[in-house]
């Protein structure tokens, strides 16, 4: 069998840490079908309800669970006019969902065609393709269960469409999920919303993990925002672990979504801002203030500043630490917090008192400086 080549499939599959180069030259030729993805042709025939797509698995030396890479395309004709939208999903998956591949099959040196299935509670992916050394790539289609529907019904959910159920069998959103919602007190979700649990990331162990954390969502969408927003389980952890207990949902959002980490809250801690409030954290990045910043004051003699408000003040009116240790060079050593914003609004530069001293305006006070730009001494 002549294997064709597949690299522009694997480009667009591969994360970072994949280093599949032995597979160039050793693609197959059913999956050559994914290098068509660029045009309209797709992997979805709405007449036939056929769902096919790629996969990419790779087995690391002493670990029982291997990188799963899903991959699925799908563009369709309606309202006289195509859309279009590529699904990726990647997680690390037990070794044994991969019914029917063993671990001799992957590890082929010399490669090998292989045939295996994942089975999930929605469906099956019934997966052909190639492995090497541990590396391996080929094509899924989809084979809906056929009680998974009537499932569903019976919880109170309905009954999803085969795009639906193809989805939940990508993301693995599994019963076990449904029945969990429920047990947590949850609402019933809609079908469209349990589809979103899926494609957003919010998975059993993430619900089970919130509980564990202290909290009970009971509605979907804040389940699915969360997740969205990347408040992951971790993060909620190291909040906890440095005071930051039982916050709200939206508190929990706000943090995430204003770039205040964990690591941002230890460095302000070390830099002597014990216990500030999330708020404070959030106002200090958002006006772009870091503690690079408060070390750069501190070596200038600026030891510690009163209130987090005296830092979004200094950010605010532009005074860096590149200004104040001009004033240094200049002359004027430790000068005062407001009277450094006062220069910076007035156009007062290091630059500008050596011109004027240059013009005979020599032992004045910085105030005197100010007075002269304001009136148009230049």
């Amino acid at each position: 069998m002549k294997h064709p080549n597949y690299s522009c499939a694997w480009r667009r599959l591969a994360r970072p840490r994949f280093a599949f180069k032995v597979f160039a030259p050793l693609a197959f030729a059913f999956v050559a079908l994914a290098c068509a993805f660029n045009a309209v042709p797709t992997s979805y025939t709405q007449d036939a309800g056929q769902f096919t797509g790629q996969w990419l698995v790779e087995f690391r030396t002493g670990e029982d669970k291997v990188s799963l890479s899903l991959r699925y395309h799908r563009s369709k004709q309606g309202e006289g006019r195509w859309s279009s939208y590529t699904d990726n999903t990647t997680r690390d998956v037990p070794a044994a969902e991969l019914q029917g591949l063993t671990r001799e099959q992957a590890m082929s040196s010399a490669g090998t065609t292989v045939r295996f299935q994942i089975k999930r509670d929605a469906g099956a992916l019934n997966c052909e393709g190639w492995f090497r050394n541990g590396e391996g790539a080929g094509h899924f289609t989809f084979a809906p269960s056929a009680s998974f529907a009537s499932d569903l019904q019976r919880r109170g959910v309905g009954s999803p469409s085969t795009e639906q159920q193809f989805s939940m069998t990508m993301h693995d959103v599994s019963l076990a999920f449904v029945d969990e919602l429920r047990s947590q007190g949850y609402e019933t979700p809609t079908l469209e919303q349990l589809v979103n649990t899926g494609t957003h990331g919010a998975s059993l162990e993430y619900l089970r993990g919130l509980k564990a954390a202290g909290y009970q969502l009971r509605s979907v969408e804040t389940l699915v925002r969360m997740r969205d927003h990347g408040v992951t389980l971790s993060f909620i952890r190291e909040l906890n672990a440095l005071g930051y207990a039982r916050m709200d949902a939206e508190g929990l959002v706000r943090t995430r979504d204003h770039g205040v980490t964990p690591d941002y809250i230890k460095a302000f801690a070390n830099a002597g801002y014990q216990r500030l409030t999330l708020d404070e954290l959030v106002e200090l990045r958002d006006h772009g203030v870091d503690t690079k910043f408060v070390d750069g004051l501190r070596a200038l003699g600026y030891e510690r500043l009163a209130t987090t408000g005296e830092l979004r003040e200094l950010r605010d009116h532009g005074v860096s630490i590149k200004f104040i240790e001009e004033m240094k060079q200049a002359g004027f050593d430790r000068v005062p917090l407001d009277t450094l914003v006062r220069l910076r609004d007035h156009g007062v530069s290091a630059a500008y008192i050596q011109k004027m001293k240059t013009r005979g305006y020599n032992n004045l006070t910085l105030e005197q400086y100010i007075e002269l730009r304001d009136r148009g001494v230049n």
